[in-house]
């Protein structure tokens, strides 16, 4: 019995209940809450639904509790029931129903954890987003890991995601990259306010080969024009480079969209002509704003400049429309630690728009990430010259490691990654630590197999008797509601660590437990059974570290 079906009993009978208690049938929670208790004195899992709902019923919270413990001690595989404190109602189960669940899991596979709470909603995630004008650096990497991942669980929730990266290809930015590429083509120091790092020279060499594979005389262009080439020239390559790397990080996208798009097309004027119709913004000094105060925001913002050009929250209020109107029903936008200000003005463009600030637009505001080797800082890429890139940190310890280490802290935390430890075979290793396990669970696997204790589905569940038993089935139970919360409320590392939890708690059980008899005993129901959980945890192991893009070995 999972706590999913534990929940919805305890409504059902909570529904039962209602015509007896005066309770509202619409006061009962969809979904009740069900958890694992602290201490195992206090049961397998334990509610509070009875507090929750009292006064509602005109009950105390303990006469509540009892009615619900008089129906649940009626349900086969419930061993016992007791209302505890001030009407907590705590649940014991039997050994076969708890059991059961290594059934659940294996049927489901692949599957198991996964559901529709999303179901219906059409989410478009952009991350990443790093302009065109050199390699992705470590905090972009973050994004990308956490970015992909939280695609992965929104998914596996049962809505339909679009990944999405925006390339500013259109602005100052690209011009002072142009500027830099022909700088250092020609042998020039580069702008004061330039791009340096080895990757220049090689982007600007790259365009050289280009330009003499096509025929294009640099050396005879006028500097305009020679600039321009660079400007084409060096964003394709570079936007292939980025494209490169995301894809070998495990982090592909479906969309890859381009500023100067909504320039071209008309969608900038569109957009602003749609907030006109509304009402929402008024004429300035030559200039055109948006009432964003009238949202929440701490002034007006200017989306047409006083000499008719667009300013660069102009792109940003058509994006959000473009969006929409490709189909998303939310859009989540992944930010560095520096966008803190620009919360205020999307949200305020949002409401303008019709929508709901924090649903129809949700931005998420990420923190930074430190890279330590000897105790010491890194701040210096061999390549990129001011800043550590995305690359540096995958030749440093790998894709697994690397993604492992950016998903398992919370997005508003900054992320200490410590080399050494990440390149270490030990047991502080996080992500060591999980795929070990995962790969000793294949282990166990195959030498079952070769002692004749198979895992084909059948098992007596009331094997699994022993407390060690229970423990590791306690912890495998929760996994569907990690999934469900790291998607409801956009927190990504509660996966891995719930991962390194069950890597904890399988690693007890198999110091505790035997799934292959000694030399000269016979298989037992327990060995068999044991063997199944076995694969049951080596499956949620898998679907987990899939969700964080890293790989299940089956050896280590």
């Amino acid at each position: 019995m999972t706590p999913e079906e534990l929940s919805a009993l305890i409504r059902q009978i909570l529904s039962q209940l209602a015509a007896d208690t005066g309770l509202d049938p619409d006061a009962i929670p969809e979904t009740v809450k069900v958890e694992r208790p602290r201490s195992r004195d206090n049961g397998d899992w334990s509610t509070n639904v009875a507090m929750q709902l009292a006064k509602k019923a005109g009950m105390a919270p303990r006469d509540l509790a009892a009615k619900i413990t008089a129906q649940l001690d009626q349900v086969a595989g419930i061993s016992k029931t007791e209302v505890a404190g001030p009407g907590f109602v705590n649940i014991w189960l039997g050994a076969a129903a708890a059991g059961a669940l290594v059934s659940t899991i294996l049927q489901a596979g692949k599957n198991y954890g996964h559901s529709e709470v999303l179901s219906g909603q059409n989410i478009n995630v952009e991350y990443v987003s790093a302009n065109p004008t050199g390699p992705i650096h470590l905090g972009g990497g973050r994004w990308a890991a956490v970015g992909d991942t939280l695609c992965r669980i929104l998914a596996a929730s049962g809505a339909k995601v679009t990944r999405e990266y925006y390339f500013n290809d259109h602005g100052a930015q690209i011009t002072r990259f142009a500027k830099s590429l022909l700088a250092r083509w020609q042998g020039k120091e580069v702008p004061e306010d330039g791009y340096g790092g080895q990757y220049v020279l090689d982007i600007a060499d790259k365009v050289a080969e280009r330009a003499k594979a096509e025929g294009v005389q640099l050396a005879e262009l006028p500097e305009a024009q020679a600039e321009e080439y660079f400007r084409e020239a060096g964003t394709t390559l570079m936007f292939a480079e980025i494209k490169e790397c995301l894809h070998d990080f495990r982090a592909d996208f479906d969309v890859f969209f381009h500023e100067d798009e909504l320039h071209t097309s008309g969608a900038v004027t569109d957009a602003i002509e749609e907030l006109r119709s509304r009402g929402v913004i008024y004429e300035k000094d030559g200039a055109t704003w948006l009432k964003s105060t009238k949202y929440g925001d701490d002034k007006d913002r200017v989306i047409l400049k006083s000499d008719g050009d667009p300013a660069y929250f102009a792109a940003d209020i058509a994006y959000y429309r473009d969006k929409q109107r490709r189909g998303a029903t939310h859009e989540i936008l992944i930010l560095g630690a520096d966008h803190h200000g620009y919360i205020d003005r999307m949200y305020a463009m949002c409401a303008a728009f019709g929508g709901k600030p924090g649903q129809s637009l949700e931005i998420i505001i990420g923190q930074m990430v430190n890279l330590k080797e000897n105790g010491l800082e890194v701040k210096m890429s061999k390549r990129a010259g001011t800043v550590i890139t995305l690359d540096d940190l995958v030749d440093a310890v790998g894709v697994d490691a690397a993604r492992y280490s950016l998903v398992r802290v919370s997005m508003d935390s900054t992320v200490d990654i410590d080399l050494d430890l990440l390149r270490s075979h030990t047991n502080e290793n996080p992500v060591y630590y999980v795929q070990y396990a995962h790969a000793r669970t294949c282990s166990v696997g195959r030498n079952a197999d070769e002692a004749g204790v198979k895992a084909d589905g059948k098992y007596d569940a009331s094997a699994l008797s022993s407390q060690a038993d229970k423990d590791l089935l306690g912890i495998l139970a929760q996994y569907p509601a990690e999934l469900k919360l790291a998607a409801e409320e956009r927190e990504p590392h509660r996966i891995p660590r719930y991962l390194e939890k069950l890597a904890a708690g399988y690693h007890t059980w198999y110091n505790q437990c035997r799934v292959i008899p000694r030399s000269g005993e016979e298989i037992t129901d327990a060995h068999v059974a044991r063997r199944h959980l076995n694969e049951a945890v080596r499956q949620v192991l898998e679907n987990g570290l899939d969700l964080c893009g890293v790989v299940a070995p089956e050896r280590m």
